[in-house]
């Protein structure tokens, strides 16, 4: 019977507050639309960092013939074959804790594999080039992608060796870019998520008011602080269920249209997240929009109750 009480008052409440309801609905749909961007975002970085640094490797660019700026280049020449086996020999013995695999990529090869596929034709400036402009190297792959600072370290400044190169500096650019859109989108979730808390005890409080007389009668007949609070609370907890739900179901239509039908058609080398990740999102968005408004109605009624 009082179950069916409190029912019946939270279904008063929200038909005498359609205006007020859909407000803290849709302000908390927006809030959350801003979390759920945020997290997404975390999450695709997270996924693209794994796949990226597993695959990056450490780039020994060694002396090219003629003139180089680097001082261990000094002698105008491509390090002979024998001075090749001893740098190798010099990662063997010194960076084995490090390196994982060492592959070595001569001119001619890399003038095959890589600078032919991306200009088919040899040319570069205006001028056509021959495996003998190229730059032969040392692909390093490591154990752990993080310890690239020890390896520069040993290598840098010897002789034969014009340069050490991190392959994860092309990336990290683009991880910063990422990262400050989501501080950004972070901040204005939380500017959302408080105006949502402010909204929902104001429409609380101005539900409740506009209900005083019968709240009244139902202390002096001895209902419990809790069967009156109930159906307010419920009130502003239904509001914030349904913006949430908006949240999610917007972040998937978003993910799913956007994300998986077109941008990794197009972009194939990337990791994207999916709609399953939206929803692994989804218990965490709607039961912290339940949460902060049940928190916030009850707040917002203490005072009223204890009046």
């Amino acid at each position: 019977m009082r179950f069916r009480f409190i029912l019946s008052e939270t279904w008063t409440s929200l038909r005498r507050n359609v205006s007020m309801i859909l407000s803290v609905t849709l302000v908390t749909f927006i809030s959350f639309l801003f979390i759920g961007a945020s997290g997404l975002l975390q999450v695709q970085i997270a996924q693209a960092k794994g796949v990226w640094y597993d695959q990056v490797e450490v780039v020994v660019y060694l002396c090219p013939d003629g003139t180089s700026q680097a001082p261990s280049c000094a002698s105008g020449k491509a390090p002979t074959d024998e001075e090749i086996n001893d740098i190798i020999d010099v990662i063997d013995n010194e960076l084995h804790n490090e390196v994982a695999k060492v592959t070595y990529v001569s001119r001619e090869q890399f003038y095959k594999d890589t600078f032919l596929k991306e200009y088919p034709n040899g040319q570069f400036n205006g001028r056509t080039l021959t495996p003998a402009d190229m730059q032969a190297s040392l692909r390093l792959k490591l154990k752990d992608p993080t310890k690239y600072q020890v390896v520069s370290e040993v290598l840098s400044g010897r002789d034969g060796i014009e340069q050490v190169e991190d392959q994860r500096q092309i990336f990290e650019p683009i991880f910063a870019i990422i990262n400050r859109v989501t501080m950004v989108t972070v901040a204005l979730a939380v500017v959302m998520v408080v105006t949502a808390v402010l909204l929902t005890g104001t429409t609380i409080r101005m539900s409740a008011a506009s209900r005083r007389n019968e709240t009244e009668i139902m202390r002096y007949v001895g209902a419990s602080n809790w069967t009156i609070r109930l159906p307010f609370v419920l009130e502003g907890v239904i509001a914030s269920l349904l913006g949430s739900l908006l949240a999610v179901g917007t972040l998937a239509g978003v993910v799913q249209v956007f994300v998986t039908d077109w941008l990794s058609q197009s972009v194939r080398w990337m990791p994207f997240v999916d709609v399953r990740t939206v929803l692994l999102l989804a218990p965490a968005l709607v039961a912290g929009a339940v949460i902060l408004s049940a928190l916030a109605s009850v707040i917002s009624l203490r005072r009223y109750l204890k009046a």
